[in-house]
């Protein structure tokens, strides 16, 4: 699903206007990286959890080349499913993924 999918289905539930779904949807969007540039967390509570995460300086490969590379640490933005959330999916069956 498309951002401007999001804001049709958003501007058919509670009668929107598009031009103030697909606002309403930027806005959110706007707020979560807000947040999560400040370093904070975004807690929807049955959804899920967005934060950053620090990850280490680690050694790998250029798959390419064979040679072993540094590769330095970074900050990641991360999500992680709320329980419901994750109750839906696993008890979806083959039909229902396709939708």
């Amino acid at each position: 699903m498309t951002k401007a999918e999001v804001a049709a289905k958003l501007a058919n539930k509670i009668g929107l206007s598009s031009k103030q779904s697909v606002e309403a949807v930027e806005i959110f969007l706007e707020c979560v990286k807000a947040a999560l540039k400040q370093g904070d967390r975004v807690s929807l509570v049955g959804f899920g959890t967005f934060f950053v995460k620090e990850k280490d300086a680690r050694s790998g490969r250029n798959p390419r080349t064979g040679k072993n590379i540094d590769i330095p640490d970074k900050r990641v933005a991360v999500f992680k499913p709320g329980r419901e959330l994750r109750e839906l999916v696993k008890n979806l069956t083959g039909c229902e993924t396709a939708e």
